[in-house]
Protein backbone atom coordinates (compact mmCIF):
# COMPACT_ATOMS: atom_id res chain seq x y z
CA UNK A 1 0.00 0.00 0.00
CA UNK A 2 1.47 3.31 -0.94
CA UNK A 3 2.08 6.28 1.91
CA UNK A 4 -0.59 8.07 0.79
CA UNK A 5 -2.99 5.17 1.14
CA UNK A 6 -1.81 4.09 4.29
CA UNK A 7 -2.27 7.76 5.50
CA UNK A 8 -5.52 8.28 4.32
CA UNK A 9 -7.04 4.60 5.71
CA UNK A 10 -5.46 5.60 9.36
CA UNK A 11 -7.62 8.71 8.60
CA UNK A 12 -10.97 7.09 8.41
CA UNK A 13 -10.05 4.35 11.15
CA UNK A 14 -9.05 7.06 13.69
CA UNK A 15 -11.66 9.58 12.79
CA UNK A 16 -15.28 7.40 12.51
CA UNK A 17 -18.38 9.53 11.83
CA UNK A 18 -16.43 12.52 10.37
CA UNK A 19 -17.30 11.54 6.42
CA UNK A 20 -16.47 15.70 5.49
CA UNK A 21 -13.12 15.80 7.32
CA UNK A 22 -12.33 12.53 5.55
CA UNK A 23 -13.85 14.06 2.02
CA UNK A 24 -11.28 16.59 2.75
CA UNK A 25 -8.16 14.83 3.27
CA UNK A 26 -9.38 12.25 0.70
CA UNK A 27 -9.29 15.39 -2.07
CA UNK A 28 -5.96 16.71 -0.85
CA UNK A 29 -3.59 13.76 -0.64
CA UNK A 30 -4.87 12.23 -4.05
CA UNK A 31 -3.97 15.18 -5.87
CA UNK A 32 -0.95 15.16 -3.98
CA UNK A 33 0.01 11.75 -4.97
CA UNK A 34 2.46 12.80 -7.56
CA UNK A 35 4.43 15.16 -4.89
CA UNK A 36 4.37 12.49 -2.15
CA UNK A 37 5.37 9.35 -4.29
CA UNK A 38 8.35 11.55 -5.60
CA UNK A 39 9.83 12.39 -1.70
CA UNK A 40 8.20 9.04 0.25
CA UNK A 41 10.99 8.32 2.21
CA UNK A 42 11.67 11.13 3.76
CA UNK A 43 8.14 12.14 4.57
CA UNK A 44 7.52 8.34 5.47
CA UNK A 45 10.69 8.49 8.21
CA UNK A 46 9.48 12.18 9.03
CA UNK A 47 5.77 10.64 9.52
CA UNK A 48 4.95 14.36 7.50
CA UNK A 49 1.69 13.21 5.95
CA UNK A 50 0.72 11.78 9.33
CA UNK A 51 1.42 15.35 11.24
CA UNK A 52 0.06 17.58 8.57
CA UNK A 53 -3.24 15.42 9.09
CA UNK A 54 -3.60 15.35 12.77
CA UNK A 55 -4.98 18.56 14.88
CA UNK A 56 -2.30 20.20 16.77
CA UNK A 57 -5.14 20.87 18.91
CA UNK A 58 -8.24 20.16 19.73
CA UNK A 59 -10.52 21.71 21.80
CA UNK A 60 -14.07 20.98 23.06
CA UNK A 61 -15.90 22.80 25.58
CA UNK A 62 -19.74 23.62 26.38
CA UNK A 63 -20.90 26.97 26.01
CA UNK A 64 -24.36 27.67 28.89
CA UNK A 65 -26.47 30.93 28.21
CA UNK A 66 -29.71 32.30 29.65
CA UNK A 67 -32.37 32.74 27.02
CA UNK A 68 -34.97 35.56 27.19
CA UNK A 69 -37.76 33.35 29.19
CA UNK A 70 -35.12 32.65 31.59
CA UNK A 71 -34.10 29.24 30.73
CA UNK A 72 -30.71 27.93 30.68
CA UNK A 73 -28.86 26.88 27.35
CA UNK A 74 -26.62 24.66 26.77
CA UNK A 75 -24.08 24.50 23.22
CA UNK A 76 -21.12 22.78 22.28
CA UNK A 77 -17.87 25.01 21.42
CA UNK A 78 -14.87 23.95 19.29
CA UNK A 79 -11.71 25.35 18.59
CA UNK A 80 -9.38 22.78 16.00
CA UNK A 81 -5.89 24.40 16.13
CA UNK A 82 -4.85 22.61 12.97
CA UNK A 83 -0.67 23.39 12.08
CA UNK A 84 1.09 26.61 13.16
CA UNK A 85 4.10 26.09 10.70
CA UNK A 86 3.55 29.24 8.75
CA UNK A 87 2.34 31.24 10.99
CA UNK A 88 -0.40 31.98 14.13
CA UNK A 89 -3.77 29.78 13.84
CA UNK A 90 -6.36 31.46 11.61
CA UNK A 91 -9.68 30.59 10.95
CA UNK A 92 -13.47 31.44 10.89
CA UNK A 93 -15.73 30.72 13.72
CA UNK A 94 -19.43 28.86 12.23
CA UNK A 95 -22.35 29.09 14.25
CA UNK A 96 -24.56 26.89 12.61
CA UNK A 97 -26.83 23.89 14.15
CA UNK A 98 -25.04 21.67 11.59
CA UNK A 99 -21.46 22.22 13.16
CA UNK A 100 -19.64 19.30 14.65
CA UNK A 101 -15.88 18.10 15.66
CA UNK A 102 -15.96 16.34 11.72
CA UNK A 103 -16.56 19.84 10.08
CA UNK A 104 -14.43 21.88 12.05
CA UNK A 105 -11.58 19.60 11.34
CA UNK A 106 -12.83 19.57 7.33
CA UNK A 107 -12.82 23.27 7.40
CA UNK A 108 -9.50 23.44 9.36
CA UNK A 109 -7.58 21.26 7.44
CA UNK A 110 -8.67 22.94 4.31
CA UNK A 111 -7.76 26.18 5.91
CA UNK A 112 -4.00 25.08 6.32
CA UNK A 113 -3.49 25.41 2.47
CA UNK A 114 -5.73 28.07 1.82
CA UNK A 115 -3.68 30.87 4.33
CA UNK A 116 -0.57 29.32 2.73
CA UNK A 117 -1.40 29.84 -0.63
CA UNK A 118 -1.97 33.98 -0.41
CA UNK A 119 1.78 34.19 0.39
CA UNK A 120 0.87 35.40 4.24
CA UNK A 121 2.62 34.11 7.58
CA UNK A 122 -0.87 32.63 8.77
CA UNK A 123 -1.28 28.87 9.92
CA UNK A 124 -4.65 26.80 9.70
CA UNK A 125 -7.73 26.20 12.35
CA UNK A 126 -10.95 26.35 12.55
CA UNK A 127 -14.23 27.04 15.41
CA UNK A 128 -17.92 27.51 15.86
CA UNK A 129 -20.87 26.12 17.76
CA UNK A 130 -24.26 24.70 17.35
CA UNK A 131 -25.40 27.68 18.01
CA UNK A 132 -27.94 28.67 15.84
CA UNK A 133 -28.16 32.63 15.89
CA UNK A 134 -31.65 32.69 13.75
CA UNK A 135 -34.43 33.99 15.23
CA UNK A 136 -32.43 34.69 18.07
CA UNK A 137 -32.47 38.45 20.00
CA UNK A 138 -29.38 40.59 19.95
CA UNK A 139 -29.48 39.87 24.34
CA UNK A 140 -29.36 36.02 23.08
CA UNK A 141 -26.92 36.05 20.99
CA UNK A 142 -25.08 38.44 23.16
CA UNK A 143 -25.33 36.34 26.12
CA UNK A 144 -24.00 33.30 24.09
CA UNK A 145 -21.09 35.14 22.53
CA UNK A 146 -19.78 36.13 26.22
CA UNK A 147 -20.12 32.33 27.44
CA UNK A 148 -18.30 31.13 24.28
CA UNK A 149 -15.61 33.23 24.49
CA UNK A 150 -15.45 33.03 28.38
CA UNK A 151 -13.78 29.62 27.72
CA UNK A 152 -12.03 30.20 23.97
CA UNK A 153 -10.27 33.35 25.36
CA UNK A 154 -7.56 30.72 27.02
CA UNK A 155 -6.52 29.22 24.15
CA UNK A 156 -6.19 33.00 21.69
CA UNK A 157 -4.24 35.59 21.20
CA UNK A 158 -2.49 38.13 18.30
CA UNK A 159 0.42 36.04 18.13
CA UNK A 160 -1.15 32.47 18.83
CA UNK A 161 -4.70 32.15 17.14
CA UNK A 162 -6.73 34.86 15.65
CA UNK A 163 -10.09 33.74 14.69
CA UNK A 164 -12.35 35.36 12.11
CA UNK A 165 -16.07 35.12 11.34
CA UNK A 166 -17.91 32.48 8.88
CA UNK A 167 -21.89 31.27 8.06
CA UNK A 168 -23.63 32.74 11.34
CA UNK A 169 -20.94 34.93 12.66
CA UNK A 170 -21.17 38.46 11.43
CA UNK A 171 -19.70 41.89 12.95
CA UNK A 172 -22.36 41.87 15.92
CA UNK A 173 -21.01 38.07 16.87
CA UNK A 174 -17.65 39.42 16.85
CA UNK A 175 -18.69 42.74 18.52
CA UNK A 176 -20.06 40.54 21.80
CA UNK A 177 -16.75 38.46 21.46
CA UNK A 178 -14.04 40.90 21.02
CA UNK A 179 -15.59 42.65 23.96
CA UNK A 180 -15.52 40.04 26.36
CA UNK A 181 -11.86 39.25 25.17
CA UNK A 182 -10.80 42.28 26.17
CA UNK A 183 -12.70 42.46 29.18
CA UNK A 184 -11.40 39.20 30.62
CA UNK A 185 -7.94 39.35 29.01
CA UNK A 186 -7.11 43.08 29.61
CA UNK A 187 -5.88 43.26 26.52
CA UNK A 188 -6.31 45.47 23.09
CA UNK A 189 -4.96 43.20 20.60
CA UNK A 190 -5.74 42.00 16.94
CA UNK A 191 -7.09 39.00 18.51
CA UNK A 192 -10.57 38.75 16.47
CA UNK A 193 -10.76 39.95 12.73
CA UNK A 194 -13.89 41.26 10.85
CA UNK A 195 -13.99 43.56 13.79
CA UNK A 196 -15.95 46.89 13.27
CA UNK A 197 -14.55 49.70 11.70
CA UNK A 198 -14.67 52.15 15.08
CA UNK A 199 -12.49 49.40 16.77
CA UNK A 200 -9.82 48.06 14.61
CA UNK A 201 -11.42 46.30 11.92
CA UNK A 202 -10.81 46.66 7.75
CA UNK A 203 -12.06 48.27 5.32
CA UNK A 204 -13.29 46.03 2.67
CA UNK A 205 -13.19 43.00 4.86
CA UNK A 206 -17.01 42.92 4.00
CA UNK A 207 -16.52 42.68 0.26
CA UNK A 208 -13.15 40.59 0.53
CA UNK A 209 -14.29 36.86 0.21
CA UNK A 210 -16.48 37.72 -2.79
CA UNK A 211 -14.56 40.81 -4.72
CA UNK A 212 -11.65 38.03 -4.28
CA UNK A 213 -13.60 35.04 -5.78
CA UNK A 214 -14.08 37.21 -9.19
CA UNK A 215 -10.61 38.65 -8.92
CA UNK A 216 -9.33 35.17 -9.14
CA UNK A 217 -11.85 34.03 -11.73
CA UNK A 218 -11.20 36.82 -13.77
CA UNK A 219 -7.89 35.87 -13.73
CA UNK A 220 -8.10 32.56 -14.40
CA UNK A 221 -10.42 33.53 -17.35
CA UNK A 222 -8.13 35.74 -19.14
CA UNK A 223 -5.10 32.70 -19.07
CA UNK A 224 -7.41 30.84 -20.55
CA UNK A 225 -7.57 33.46 -23.62
CA UNK A 226 -11.58 34.32 -22.38
CA UNK A 227 -12.90 37.53 -20.24
CA UNK A 228 -15.67 37.62 -17.50
CA UNK A 229 -17.02 40.58 -19.54
CA UNK A 230 -20.03 39.38 -21.09
CA UNK A 231 -20.53 36.45 -19.24
CA UNK A 232 -23.99 35.10 -17.58
CA UNK A 233 -22.95 33.95 -14.01
CA UNK A 234 -25.09 31.83 -11.43
CA UNK A 235 -24.51 32.25 -7.65
CA UNK A 236 -25.62 29.88 -5.06
CA UNK A 237 -26.37 31.48 -1.68
CA UNK A 238 -27.41 35.34 -0.70
CA UNK A 239 -25.20 35.72 2.59
CA UNK A 240 -21.86 37.78 2.60
CA UNK A 241 -19.85 35.94 -0.26
CA UNK A 242 -23.19 35.50 -2.50
CA UNK A 243 -23.75 39.49 -2.15
CA UNK A 244 -20.55 41.13 -2.94
CA UNK A 245 -19.25 38.46 -5.73
CA UNK A 246 -22.39 39.17 -7.43
CA UNK A 247 -21.29 42.90 -7.10
CA UNK A 248 -18.11 42.40 -8.44
CA UNK A 249 -19.01 40.34 -10.92
CA UNK A 250 -21.71 43.07 -12.02
CA UNK A 251 -18.93 45.90 -11.76
CA UNK A 252 -16.56 43.13 -14.26
CA UNK A 253 -19.22 43.70 -17.13
CA UNK A 254 -20.89 40.20 -16.06
CA UNK A 255 -24.59 39.34 -15.32
CA UNK A 256 -25.58 37.33 -12.33
CA UNK A 257 -28.75 35.52 -12.71
CA UNK A 258 -29.43 33.42 -10.01
CA UNK A 259 -29.49 33.55 -5.70
CA UNK A 260 -30.72 31.17 -3.16
CA UNK A 261 -31.23 31.01 0.71
CA UNK A 262 -32.27 27.47 2.60
CA UNK A 263 -36.05 27.68 1.59
CA UNK A 264 -35.78 28.21 -2.50
CA UNK A 265 -33.89 30.13 -5.45
CA UNK A 266 -34.49 33.61 -7.48
CA UNK A 267 -34.19 33.30 -11.46
CA UNK A 268 -33.78 36.92 -12.81
CA UNK A 269 -32.83 37.11 -16.40
CA UNK A 270 -32.59 41.16 -15.95
CA UNK A 271 -29.75 40.16 -13.36
CA UNK A 272 -29.63 40.42 -9.88
CA UNK A 273 -30.35 43.54 -8.20
CA UNK A 274 -27.64 43.56 -5.73
CA UNK A 275 -28.79 46.36 -4.15
CA UNK A 276 -32.39 44.90 -3.83
CA UNK A 277 -31.05 41.87 -2.40
CA UNK A 278 -28.58 43.63 0.24
CA UNK A 279 -31.75 45.25 1.57
CA UNK A 280 -33.69 42.06 1.70
CA UNK A 281 -30.82 40.04 3.09
CA UNK A 282 -28.86 42.43 5.77
CA UNK A 283 -31.13 44.84 6.20
CA UNK A 284 -34.47 42.72 6.64
CA UNK A 285 -32.97 39.29 6.99
CA UNK A 286 -35.76 38.10 5.01
CA UNK A 287 -36.17 35.23 2.74
CA UNK A 288 -35.70 36.01 -1.09
CA UNK A 289 -39.62 35.99 -1.70
CA UNK A 290 -39.36 39.44 -0.56
CA UNK A 291 -37.04 40.41 -3.80
CA UNK A 292 -39.30 38.36 -5.83
CA UNK A 293 -42.50 40.31 -4.45
CA UNK A 294 -39.85 43.82 -5.42
CA UNK A 295 -38.87 42.58 -8.91
CA UNK A 296 -41.26 42.21 -12.04
CA UNK A 297 -38.31 40.36 -13.67
CA UNK A 298 -37.43 37.68 -10.95
CA UNK A 299 -38.32 34.24 -10.69
CA UNK A 300 -38.96 32.46 -7.28
CA UNK A 301 -39.22 28.79 -6.81
CA UNK A 302 -38.95 26.50 -4.32
CA UNK A 303 -36.06 23.71 -3.22
CA UNK A 304 -33.52 23.33 -4.94
CA UNK A 305 -32.33 24.15 -8.59
CA UNK A 306 -29.69 26.81 -9.02
CA UNK A 307 -27.99 24.66 -11.43
CA UNK A 308 -30.57 24.19 -13.90
CA UNK A 309 -29.81 27.75 -15.24
CA UNK A 310 -28.07 28.03 -18.84
CA UNK A 311 -25.03 29.59 -17.50
CA UNK A 312 -21.31 30.10 -18.72
CA UNK A 313 -19.62 30.57 -15.19
CA UNK A 314 -21.20 29.33 -12.07
CA UNK A 315 -19.96 30.48 -8.19
CA UNK A 316 -21.09 28.22 -5.36
CA UNK A 317 -20.98 30.17 -2.41
CA UNK A 318 -23.54 28.66 -0.12
CA UNK A 319 -22.57 25.53 1.66
CA UNK A 320 -20.43 22.48 1.82
CA UNK A 321 -21.58 19.50 -0.84
CA UNK A 322 -24.31 21.78 -2.10
CA UNK A 323 -23.72 20.87 -5.91
CA UNK A 324 -23.52 17.22 -7.06
CA UNK A 325 -23.10 15.05 -9.26
CA UNK A 326 -26.45 15.58 -11.08
CA UNK A 327 -25.89 18.99 -10.79
CA UNK A 328 -22.43 18.48 -12.54
CA UNK A 329 -24.05 16.91 -14.93
CA UNK A 330 -26.43 19.63 -15.92
CA UNK A 331 -24.19 22.13 -15.93
CA UNK A 332 -22.31 20.60 -18.35
CA UNK A 333 -25.06 19.90 -20.75
CA UNK A 334 -25.60 23.30 -20.16
CA UNK A 335 -22.25 24.21 -21.66
CA UNK A 336 -20.49 26.22 -18.46
CA UNK A 337 -17.17 27.05 -18.99
CA UNK A 338 -16.07 27.51 -15.54
CA UNK A 339 -16.77 26.27 -11.79
CA UNK A 340 -15.47 28.65 -9.30
CA UNK A 341 -15.40 27.96 -5.44
CA UNK A 342 -17.00 30.65 -3.28
CA UNK A 343 -17.95 28.80 -0.26
CA UNK A 344 -15.75 25.70 1.39
CA UNK A 345 -15.86 22.51 -0.13
CA UNK A 346 -19.56 22.99 -2.03
CA UNK A 347 -18.57 20.63 -4.54
CA UNK A 348 -19.03 16.74 -3.84
CA UNK A 349 -16.02 14.97 -5.47
CA UNK A 350 -17.86 13.22 -7.82
CA UNK A 351 -19.12 16.20 -8.92
CA UNK A 352 -15.39 18.13 -9.07
CA UNK A 353 -14.30 15.42 -11.01
CA UNK A 354 -16.90 14.79 -13.46
CA UNK A 355 -16.44 18.39 -14.01
CA UNK A 356 -12.34 18.29 -14.36
CA UNK A 357 -13.04 15.13 -17.07
CA UNK A 358 -15.74 17.24 -18.77
CA UNK A 359 -13.33 20.19 -19.36
CA UNK A 360 -14.92 22.99 -17.53
CA UNK A 361 -12.20 25.18 -15.72
CA UNK A 362 -12.45 24.16 -11.83
CA UNK A 363 -10.81 26.12 -9.66
CA UNK A 364 -11.23 25.07 -5.72
CA UNK A 365 -12.55 27.25 -3.05
CA UNK A 366 -8.78 26.77 -0.89
CA UNK A 367 -7.57 29.19 -3.73
CA UNK A 368 -10.58 30.86 -5.19
CA UNK A 369 -12.07 32.24 -1.60
CA UNK A 370 -8.67 32.75 -0.25
CA UNK A 371 -9.61 36.36 -0.31
CA UNK A 372 -11.75 36.70 3.51
CA UNK A 373 -8.73 34.97 5.62
CA UNK A 374 -6.08 37.12 3.16
CA UNK A 375 -8.00 40.15 3.95
CA UNK A 376 -8.28 39.13 7.72
CA UNK A 377 -4.33 39.10 7.60
CA UNK A 378 -3.95 42.53 6.42
CA UNK A 379 -6.53 43.14 9.17
CA UNK A 380 -3.96 42.07 11.56
CA UNK A 381 -1.39 43.98 9.61
CA UNK A 382 -2.79 46.98 10.29
CA UNK A 383 -3.56 46.07 14.00
CA UNK A 384 -0.26 45.63 14.67
CA UNK A 385 0.93 48.98 13.14
CA UNK A 386 -1.69 51.15 14.83
CA UNK A 387 -3.37 51.70 11.13
CA UNK A 388 -6.01 52.07 9.12
CA UNK A 389 -5.61 52.00 5.36
CA UNK A 390 -7.81 52.90 3.17
CA UNK A 391 -10.32 50.97 0.92
CA UNK A 392 -9.07 51.28 -1.99
CA UNK A 393 -5.52 50.27 -0.44
CA UNK A 394 -7.21 46.87 0.74
CA UNK A 395 -8.91 46.32 -2.49
CA UNK A 396 -5.55 46.68 -4.41
CA UNK A 397 -3.96 44.68 -2.41
CA UNK A 398 -6.14 41.84 -2.55
CA UNK A 399 -6.34 41.68 -5.94
CA UNK A 400 -2.91 41.66 -6.24
CA UNK A 401 -2.72 38.48 -3.68
CA UNK A 402 -5.72 36.64 -5.40
CA UNK A 403 -4.23 36.83 -8.90
CA UNK A 404 -0.86 35.99 -7.60
CA UNK A 405 -2.92 32.73 -6.05
CA UNK A 406 -3.40 31.54 -9.52
CA UNK A 407 -0.79 31.91 -11.00
CA UNK A 408 0.87 29.90 -8.28
CA UNK A 409 -1.61 26.95 -8.46
CA UNK A 410 -1.69 27.42 -12.34
CA UNK A 411 2.48 27.22 -12.43
CA UNK A 412 2.83 24.09 -9.58
CA UNK A 413 -0.22 22.01 -11.72
CA UNK A 414 2.30 22.57 -14.40
CA UNK A 415 5.29 21.98 -13.11
CA UNK A 416 4.02 18.25 -12.02
CA UNK A 417 2.52 17.66 -15.42
CA UNK A 418 -1.01 18.35 -14.40
CA UNK A 419 -1.46 22.09 -16.57
CA UNK A 420 -5.19 22.95 -15.99
CA UNK A 421 -5.94 20.79 -13.60
CA UNK A 422 -6.39 23.22 -10.64
CA UNK A 423 -7.48 21.37 -7.86
CA UNK A 424 -4.51 19.83 -7.66
CA UNK A 425 -2.10 23.14 -8.19
CA UNK A 426 -3.65 24.66 -5.45
CA UNK A 427 -3.11 21.55 -2.97
CA UNK A 428 0.19 21.07 -4.44
CA UNK A 429 1.37 24.93 -3.92
CA UNK A 430 0.10 24.91 -0.78
CA UNK A 431 1.36 21.99 0.67
CA UNK A 432 4.65 22.48 -0.44
CA UNK A 433 5.49 25.82 2.00
CA UNK A 434 3.93 23.87 4.78
CA UNK A 435 5.76 20.73 4.39
CA UNK A 436 9.50 22.95 4.18
CA UNK A 437 8.08 24.76 7.10
CA UNK A 438 7.50 21.74 8.96
CA UNK A 439 10.61 19.84 8.06
CA UNK A 440 12.74 23.02 9.10
CA UNK A 441 11.19 23.00 12.24
CA UNK A 442 11.53 20.01 13.53
CA UNK A 443 9.50 16.82 14.83
CA UNK A 444 7.16 19.14 16.85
Amino acid sequence: MSYVDEVFSMVVEKNPSQPEFHQAVKEVLESLRVVIEANEDAYRKDALLERIVTPERQILFRVPWVDDKGQVQVNNGFRVQFNSAIGPYKGGLRLHPSVNLGIIKFLGFEQIFKNSLTGLPIGGGKGGSDFDPKGKSDREVMAFCQSFMTELCKYIGADTDVPAGDIGTGAREIGYMFGQYKKIRNLYEGVLTGKGLTYGGSLARTEATGYGLLYLTEEMLKCNGSDIKGKTVSISGSGNVAIYAAQKAEQLGAKVVTVSDSTGWIYDPEGIDVELLKEVKEVKRARLTEYAAARKSAQYHEGKGVWTVKVDVALPCATQNELNLDDAKTLVANGVYAVCEGANMPTTLEATQYLQQNGVKFVPGKAANAGGVATSALEMSQNSERLSWTFEEVDSKLQTIMVNIFHNLDDAAKKYGMAGNYVAGANIAGFLKVAEAMTAQGIV
